[in-house]
């Protein structure tokens, strides 16, 4: 079985302001510009990846050999601020496959792409509008997506079927579709095997999000070097099962059906389903993946195999490293909190205790006032409804231990809140480290802290 250790390469970011702007202060004229245009409305989100069999490169969705992307302004955005248009495709069927929001109120994108993904194997490209969520808007915003999905078939000479669509935005708003049907034929002759286009997509997803989040890697399966890459958004409305978030999984493995099916739905537990920033699950998350077969790596068809455990490493640390980068830009964060659970009975009762000790608004309220209160650590594992012998709790902040055996340790009060003051001036990480036995369960779950700007940020979302 896989796991992350967490050792981080650190990449640098341009300055970003938080405090005293609104998030939605970023403008640019609502004019043509091009893909490096796009790409460079706001910076990149840096990237967390574990060291691992695997190398860091560019290319983010377009590194996988036999896709394309572009990223544009269409007119969909109220104010025209950024770019609100986004394609993926690939130049043959990939194997597809899909992780979706568990929100009852699901919107007319995730309903449509579960329909599509419940009868077909394959899809070849994926279209993304911000602006509107298309959520809560009934038999008429579902149709606004089959005929967005119409036109862009043609124009791409696909079937109806290989095209799949996702929405981001304002709940209860249908896609602005004239605005997208004319922006369509531009979208595709913009699209690009470039990094270049690969970052215009990446910013044109994105909402309240302060920078982009894009990464690839290339490993290898089989003794074959293959590529992994992605994109997704996510800042706000951020809470397991899945999030606000948008993204789109792209790699030239060769996998059967189900078991990239399979693949996909363990990395989205260990990754997406994982993260939290405000305890709301929204109405449009999604996550489509698809693999071109083009690097001519052995083809996988059992998920026992050593080239399943070589994909599956891979992408787990592809979801894991863009699922940091949205709880590291989570709305008025100043860090990110990395919980790691050790001692459970098994990975899925591990990572149940890290969701709740990364949810607790509790804990996040006493990290952002840089109070090292370790008792709202403790609480948060004792809720999370996974049985433990509560003598062998041991909590560490960082490399201060807190609590063991079960009871408070002394510590250095001044030190331990300078290690979260220094990690909010940097917008860095928390490390949590909680023991809850001796099993052999190991999990790890991401937030950040809870500021003063979230609720200012939220109060006039729509306004």
């Amino acid at each position: 079985m896989y796991v992350c250790v967490p050792q981080y390469v650190s990449i640098k970011v341009p300055a970003i302001p938080r405090f005293g702007s609104s998030r939605r202060d970023f403008k640019v004229p609502a004019i043509s510009m091009t893909a490096s245009e796009v790409s460079n409305h706001i910076p990149p989100a840096p990237i967390f990846l574990p060291q691992g069999p695997w190398k860091q490169i560019p290319g983010g969705v377009t590194a996988a050999e036999g896709f394309k992307a572009a990223g544009l302004y269409g007119g969909l955005r109220a104010k025209g601020d950024k770019p609100d248009l986004a394609l993926v495709t690939c130049d043959v069927d990939a194997t597809s496959a899909g992780a979706f929001t568990t929100n009852v109120v699901a919107a007319a994108p995730v309903l449509y792409c579960k329909t599509v993904l419940n009868t077909s194997k394959t899809a070849r490209a994926v279209l993304i509008n911000a602006g509107q969520a298309n959520a809560a808007t009934g038999d008429a915003g579902y149709q606004d997506v089959r005929e967005s999905v119409s036109s862009l078939a043609k124009l791409l000479q696909m079937k109806p079927e290989e095209v799949l669509i996702e929405s981001t935005g304002v709940i209860g708003q249908r896609i602005k579709k004239e605005a997208l049907l004319k922006s369509l034929p531009k979208l595709v002759n913009s699209l690009s095997a470039s990094t270049e286009g690969a970052d215009a997509a990446a910013v044109a997803i994105t909402t309240t999000d302060l920078v982009s989040k894009s990464v690839a890697i290339q490993s290898q399966v089989g003794g074959t070097d293959i590529r992994i890459g992605g994109m997704a958004k996510g800042s706000g409305m951020i809470h397991p099962n899945m999030a606000t978030m948008l993204g789109v999984i792209t790699t030239d493995a060769m996998v059967s059906s189900d078991v990239w099916r399979k693949m996909v739905q363990v990395a989205v537990n260990r990754s997406f389903n994982q993260i939290t920033v405000d305890g709301d699950t929204s109405t449009n998350d999604t996550v489509i993946a698809l693999a071109s077969g083009l690097s001519r790596s052995t083809k996988i068809s059992s998920y026992n195999s050593n080239e399943a455990v070589q994909l599956q490493a891979g992408l787990d640390v592809v979801m894991q490293g863009l699922a940091k980068s949205i709880a590291w830009d989570g709305e008025g964060a100043t860090c990110l909190i990395e919980v790691t659970v050790t001692g459970a009975d098994s990975e899925p009762e591990a990572a149940k205790i890290a969701r709740s000790v990364a949810s607790s608004s509790l804990v996040k309220a006493a990290v952002y006032g840089r109070d090292p209160n370790w008792g709202r650590i403790a609480a948060a594992a004792g809720y999370a409804g996974i049985s433990f012998d509560q003598t062998k709790l041991r909590v560490l902040l960082g490399d201060i231990l807190l609590m063991d055996g079960g009871e408070p340790q002394l510590f250095d009060r001044g030190a331990a809140s300078d290690y979260l003051k220094k990690a909010g001036e940097i917008h860095g990480t928390v490390a949590i480290n909680v023991s809850v036995g001796d099993g052999p369960g190991r999990g790890q779950a991401w937030g950040c802290d809870l500021s003063y700007d979230y609720v200012k940020i939220n109060a006039e979302y729509t306004t």
